[in-house]
């Protein structure tokens, strides 16, 4: 996944795909380089915090809100049989080729259903908050998701091997 710069000047739904995309980029980045082992080391006990947890998780998340939230799609979870989002982050027995295949799989459809969405101001119910929400709101809510992860993302590879790096 390249990472490039989100664009200074654009229209909004174009500078909101272009941040997502850049902070899906960021995740991969930093976890180029690293084997399963160092994907899977955590940050601290008990956390099971781990950058392929990351991964895990924010394929969960991307496969929540555009496959089940605005494309109406009934999905079981990935990783977990009891609709916990917090299973992915045990990544003990994963591998990088489960997790970014998955991932990628994931953000592959996003985008899919993000591109065919006719407007930002399209809504979909949302069971959690029992409330609509929009193209638009979901599409900052992944951002905001995102760049929270890649802040533990940033320690976790510091941690691992001293990488550091916006």
């Amino acid at each position: 996944m390249d990472r490039i710069g989100p664009p200074l000047t654009g229209n909004e739904r174009d500078t909101l795909r272009a941040y997502l995309d850049y902070h899906r980029a960021t995740l991969a980045w930093k976890c180029e380089g690293l084997g399963d082992e160092d994907l899977r080391r955590t940050s601290m006990p008990p956390s099971t915090l781990s950058l392929l947890g990351l991964v895990r998780h924010m394929a969960e998340v991307e496969r929540h809100w555009f496959r089940r939230i605005l494309n109406g799609e009934d999905l079981p979870h990935l990783w977990s049989d009891h609709h916990d989002f917090q299973a992915a982050y045990d990544a003990t027995g994963s591998t990088r080729e489960e997790a970014f295949t998955a991932w990628e799989a994931e953000v592959g459809h996003a985008r899919r259903i993000e591109a065919a969405t006719e407007s930002l101001d399209v809504t979909a119910y949302v069971p959690s908050w029992q409330a609509e929400a929009s193209l638009r709101l979901v599409m900052l809510h992944l951002i905001h998701e995102y760049a929270r992860h890649n802040g533990h993302a940033d320690f976790l590879r510091e941690g691992i091997d001293g990488t550091t790096g916006a």
